[in-house]
């Protein structure tokens, strides 16, 4: 006759058991912890890169000064991409020419980028001129009213953004100067969502680097 298996052996097997899944579950905690941990370093890390990126802090700063003063309906701040936009109502129609009020909101933020090239050898700023789709009818050759000649809308948006530069400059020195950099595209960059002979398109935009 056989003998039956001692319950303390079952016992012992199924504690052998249960110890494994203890441990098993023990790893995967200390795993688990290893990973956020790691993962925590990295994002502080990030954070901290972020809040030494001289591209956020003149956007930041450029944001406050905006909310603060009348400037933020003649320029515009995307925090997402900072970028600054001048829009349309700082120029007169079909004229490079920045109207007075334009010209102070500009002068107004004109230290923050000064001090945003002067504090950062390898940083530019770009200054882009954009137009609407609507053909230039007649070439332009009155310089001194419109500030510009031109016969096409790349030639125009070239020369809103130069005025633009030329505002942005201020007591900055030749060397300084030279980074920054301006371009036109006329009617060939339409914002997204809207008609390409919206005046909305007819803008500026200064768009901050790092190298």
């Amino acid at each position: 006759m056989k003998e039956k298996p001692s319950e303390w052996i079952a016992i012992s097997d199924l504690m052998a058991g249960v110890m494994a899944v203890v441990m098993l579950l023990l790893v995967v905690a200390v795993l688990q912890k290893s990973v956020s941990d790691l993962r925590y370093q990295e994002e502080l890390a990030k954070a901290l890169e972020k809040k030494d990126d001289p591209v956020l802090k003149v956007t930041k700063l450029l944001d406050e000064m905006l909310k603060s003063s009348e400037s933020s309906e003649l320029i515009a701040l995307d925090k997402y991409t900072n970028r600054l936009t001048l829009r349309d109502g700082v120029f007169e129609r079909g004229s490079a020419c920045l109207n007075p009020e334009a010209k102070a909101a500009v002068n107004a933020i004109q230290s923050q980028l000064v001090s945003f090239l002067l504090d950062n050898p390898k940083a530019r700023i770009l200054v882009e001129g954009y137009s609407d789709n609507i053909p230039v009818g007649r070439p332009v050759t009155d310089y001194k009213r419109f500030c510009t000649v031109y016969d096409d809308n790349f030639t125009l948006s070239a020369a809103r953004a130069r005025e633009a530069r030329r505002e942005l400059i201020g007591t900055l020195d030749a060397n300084a100067s030279k980074r920054i950099v301006v371009a036109g595209y006329g009617e060939s960059k339409p914002l997204a969502g809207i008609e390409p002979s919206d005046p909305r398109n007819r803008r500026v935009e200064v768009q901050f680097l790092i190298e």
